[in-house]
């Protein structure tokens, strides 16, 4: 194929996103939010309500013209446009993200900037996609590549880094915790088949990645917006988790415990809402990551937890029941 015509149908939609807590002492209110994350000034940031406040910048656009990651090192140059976009959760969980899609057929020749402009979120290949080969190896890569190469990572830590130096904000965190990364890539699933998940994966250097499989007629902001989801509820998760194992619970450890579970409790744990705002179709992959591992099976048990702990931190010892009296 020579001019592009007809290059509409995503045959491999990747992408990246960070996730961490707002460096701020309070969290924003929808207004506060929606003018931190005003990203272009000809489109409005979106602002829903309920279930619960969740505030989305409009896309923004950045060029491309490099390699793609393959697993086998081959070569395979693409020229397009990847969005990125951020969202901000109750005022509190900021995320940066970064996609794009690839159509199944790619062209023989360069086009003019503004064959792809009108593409926003698509890079075209020169030459055919080995759809797989390039899945794998934007999974694989857990560095910046080879030179040339193109990396979503840097172009979303920019985003965040951005957002997280606006004078909006005064660096007050109510806690410290670390930023989750959750890269994803879909391919399309069999003819006649719904969408499923093929893996889930945690590496040692705390990346996550997803591999899905979905119907030809999914559009690529809708699974950006399940993997946001699922990096949102895997930060709250890990957030909660290591927290957890870095104070000794127990009555006698009262003021240190409550310096950990009370931020816990005034910031994080009324976030939990799997599945709220992700694309209907989509939603029944929710039902997999609750089987394995168990995503609010295991929120549950650690929100059960610091119940407990709350709970047992207001009956006084009895030495000190006794100096009461």
């Amino acid at each position: 194929m020579s001019t592009g015509e007809g290059i509409t149908s995503p045959m491999l939609t990747c992408g990246e996103v960070r996730t961490c807590l707002l460096p701020a002492r309070h969290s924003l209110d929808g207004r506060a939010a929606a003018q931190l994350l005003r990203l272009r000034v000809d489109e409005r940031v979106s602002v829903s309500e309920r279930p619960n406040l969740y505030v989305r910048s409009p896309d923004v656009l950045t060029g491309v013209d490099c390699r793609l990651p393959t697993a086998n090192n081959a070569k395979i140059r693409a020229i397009g446009t990847a969005a990125s976009r951020a969202a901000l959760t109750e005022g509190r969980v900021l995320q940066a993200t970064t996609y794009f899609a690839v159509p199944a057929a790619g062209l023989d020749q360069r086009m003019p900037w503004g064959y792809y402009l009108v593409r926003p979120g698509m890079l075209v290949p020169l030459g055919r996609l080995p759809e797989q080969t390039v899945a794998s190896g934007f999974l694989m890569r857990r560095q910046s590549g080879p030179s040339g190469e193109l990396n979503l990572g840097s172009i979303t830590e920019g985003l965040l880094a951005k957002l997280r130096r606006d004078p909006l904000l005064d660096q007050r965190a109510p806690f410290k915790s670390e930023t989750t990364r959750l890269r994803w890539a879909a391919l399309l699933a069999p003819d006649g088949e719904g969408a499923s998940l093929s893996r889930f994966t945690v590496t040692g250097d705390g990346l996550r990645t997803v591999e899905l499989r979905l119907p030809r007629e999914t559009q690529p902001t809708a699974v950006a917006g399940l993997c946001e989801d699922l990096a949102l509820h895997d930060w709250l998760l890990t957030t909660v988790v290591r927290k957890l194992d870095g104070i000794r619970l127990g009555a006698a450890e009262g003021p240190a415990t409550m310096q950990v579970l009370r931020p816990l409790v005034d910031h994080l744990l009324h976030l939990w809402m799997p599945g709220a705002r992700v694309d209907r179709a989509l939603s029944p992959l929710w039902e997999v990551l609750e089987t394995e591992p168990g995503f609010t099976r295991q929120w549950q048990t650690l929100v059960q937890r610091i119940r407990d702990q709350l709970a047992l931190q207001a009956i006084p010892l009895p030495s000190e029941a006794q100096a009461a009296h």
